[in-house]
């Protein structure tokens, strides 16, 4: 490949920035660097030695890490675009805004125990501070999360306080500005609520996880690991990087870090192939979207499910095993159908790596993946699980020289965990308002009633629970757009994973539902920030991009209804009543599960070929129709719609084949 295909790392950077605010950093060089340096590992330290060794008050440890992410955010993020492109420059108003930020919140870290003796009666100097407090961090952030975010916490902020203005069974009181300041700010229902308890111990500790794991190379190894898997193939650089981004995406926990990371390399790989810009931009968006649904880690999805659920770490990993082959399948079969539909190949032998080779010498690498599970399964705590697993990255990373750790490495682990828990920290401390303004009103028992009312004139069972699912679907969808994975994951878990329970979901499927919505925001338009990323490097048309993930992802579209009416997939039991405390200690008879999964499998290679448009050969208009009917057939429970979608797409399949010869002729293309 000629060296101009691939980006520059400065053109990486300014595309990751653009698309990912986490990355939108002040630009610091010589002393000025060493000292953010040296502060990020002294944040990380802190953090560490109160989660092990230093134990706080729930409200004190928590007061305190929001305040040092609300500190470290806006002594890192400039205000603006300008301020990034100046060197060693943070203007005085930023040094006060910065200090007054922390203040607010150690002022409650410091008079916690007068504050909690007031037993709610707040006086106006606490309202004063949990205004400032507040306001700093919606500022923190527009900084590194984004503006769709505020909007977000902003509407539930004035439904609190505008509620007595609406009409209706969504009305309620109303509560006054001092009365909602001083909850959010001074309750565990608040700021400091569960997503910031969360963030402040195991997914701290799991981003720190994730920063060793990438000083030991394993993210190369991803990539070299699936041009040996899948580089010979049809197509051959589009199925590596569906691959790969699903190994870095399971660990990286960002739609759009993924997307620049890997992208950066396969999107060029795939063009210079035959693949359109716009879907290579597309496939490599799809594939780095998908790796946060990926076990065993899933984005750190995976240990805050476990946290709010209070089902087992172990259990929803197994439960995330199949719908993930599903979704990868479905991306796999539309990669693989367009690539047989432009003639491409797969690449040349002399640039794919050894498989066995790749094991032999690297494959300790994957153990340290797989240790936190093991540390999980034997009864340890998520947060000392995730502590001995780093510290297995750093055994096993010694074990050959060119995977070992140097001094400098392991500083530089422990810098960039700091920096990579600023921007969630900020989200997941925002994500918290949302939750206390939902248990202040009673929104989601009222969006509960309003869906089942709603649902209730429709006579058909199964259509009634369908119609509900898709208003959540949307809902989940909206919520999640242009908001981080991980306050993403918390926002549905707040606001639509309980209407789901109340239709009669399994609390373990509603929170798989919801939170594969979440995640599918970033490829569907308006904001895809995944699909824009992608584009940015391929440089295609955004819409055309956006357009096109939908496309190509739409397994993650059909994945959780399928789960919803097959809780099957999820390794449940069907006769075991989800009231059982043995309900999650019972998985589904293994058949049922195979049949169930085969089935999908089918179904989602027809769904992908109808909306590819090749098979074999190029489908014709009535061809699709048919096997996307079939598809559909084979995905929705019943032996009735199993057999039909069987006939509808074999049918399909025997045509195209008698057009084989014919079809060859016409269908390959020469690319140059």
């Amino acid at each position: 490949m000629s060296q101009e295909q691939f980006l520059s790392q400065e053109e990486i950077q300014k595309i990751t920035a653009q698309y990912d605010k986490e990355s939108n950093t002040r630009f610091f060089e010589g002393i000025p660097l060493i000292i953010s340096r040296w502060m990020c590992i002294a944040l990380t330290i802190f953090v560490l030695l109160i989660n092990t060794v230093w134990f706080l008050s729930p409200q004190v440890h928590r007061t305190i890490f929001v305040g040092l992410m609300v500190f470290f955010c806006i002594m890192f993020y400039p205000a603006s675009k300008k301020g990034r492109n100046m060197r060693n420059f943070i203007p005085w108003y930023d040094v006060a805004l910065a200090f007054v930020g922390f203040f607010a919140f150690f002022y409650y870290a410091y008079n916690f125990k007068t504050v909690v003796g007031q037993m709610g009666l707040y006086t106006t100097q606490n309202f004063v501070v949990a205004i400032i407090g507040i306001v700093i961090l919606f500022e923190c952030c527009r900084r590194v999360v984004g503006i769709p975010l505020m909007v977000v916490v902003g509407a539930f902020l004035s439904y609190a306080y505008f509620g007595k203005f609406i009409p209706g069974n969504f009305g309620h009181a109303g509560y006054g500005l001092q009365r909602i300041f001083n909850f959010l700010f001074y309750t565990t229902e608040g700021v400091i609520g569960t997503p910031t308890a969360v963030c402040s111990t195991f997914l701290f500790i799991f981003l720190l996880f994730a920063a060793f794991l990438e000083k030991t190379g394993i993210g190369q190894y991803f990539i070299d690991l699936a041009n040996a898997v899948a580089g010979r193939a049809v197509g051959g650089p589009a199925k590596v990087a569906v691959i790969a981004s699903a190994l870095e995406g399971t660990i990286s926990g960002s739609s759009v870090a993924n997307t620049v990371g890997s992208g950066s390399f396969t999107i060029p790989m795939m063009k210079k192939l035959g693949y359109k810009p716009h879907f290579a931009a597309a496939v490599e968006a799809c594939a780095s979207t998908g790796g946060q649904i990926v076990p065993p880690i899933m984005g750190a999805a995976a240990f805050i499910m476990a946290e709010i659920t209070g089902i087992a770490y172990t259990r929803i990993i197994l439960a995330a095993l199949i719908p993930a082959m599903l979704y990868f399948t479905g991306v796999f079969f539309a990669v693989h159908f367009e690539a047989k539909k432009l003639g491409l190949r797969g690449m040349p032998s002399e640039e794919i790596p050894r498989l066995f080779r790749l094991i032999r010498e690297k494959g300790h690498l994957l153990l340290a993946v797989f240790s936190i599970v093991f540390f999980l399964s034997i009864g340890f705590s998520i947060t000392r699980s995730a502590l001995y697993a780093i510290l297995t990255a750093i055994a096993f990373s010694m074990i050959r020289k060119d995977t070992r750790m140097s001094v400098t490495s392991f500083f530089d682990a422990l810098e960039k965990g700091a920096r990579n828990c600023i921007g969630v920290g900020i989200a997941c401390a925002m994500a918290g308002m949302i939750v206390g303004v939902v248990t202040m009103t009673g929104l989601g028992l009222t969006f509960a009633g309003e869906l089942q009312r709603i649902a209730s004139g429709i006579d058909s069972e199964m259509l009634r629970m369908l119609a509900a699912l898709a208003l959540c679907m949307v809902a989940s969808i909206v919520l999640g757009m242009g908001v981080p994975t991980t306050a993403n994951y918390v926002i549905m878990a707040t606001v639509t994973a309980p209407i789901v329970i109340q239709l009669g979901l399994p609390m373990l499927v509603a929170h798989m539902f919801v939170f594969y919505f979440g995640i599918v925001a970033d490829i569907t338009p308006p904001v895809a920030l995944a699909s824009y990323a992608g584009a940015a490097i391929a440089r295609s048309n955004p819409m055309m991009t956006c357009v096109t993930a939908t496309r190509i992802g739409i397994a993650a579209f059909i994945v959780p209804f399928i789960f919803a009416f097959n809780p099957e997939i999820l390794f449940l039991n069907p006769l075991v009543p989800a009231s059982s405390p043995d309900y999650y200690h019972v998985f589904a008879p293994v058949l049922t599960m195979l049949q169930v999964s085969g089935s999908a499998v089918i179904g989602m290679a027809g769904v992908a070929a109808a909306m590819t448009g090749f098979m074999s050969v190029r489908l014709r208009w009535w061809e699709r129709i048919l096997i996307l009917i079939g598809g559909f057939c084979l995905i929705i429970p019943g032996s009735l719609s199993d057999a039909t979608g069987l006939v509808l797409i074999g049918g399909v399949y025997i045509l195209q084949r008698r057009r084989i010869p014919e079809g060859e002729k016409r269908s390959k293309v020469k690319v140059t």
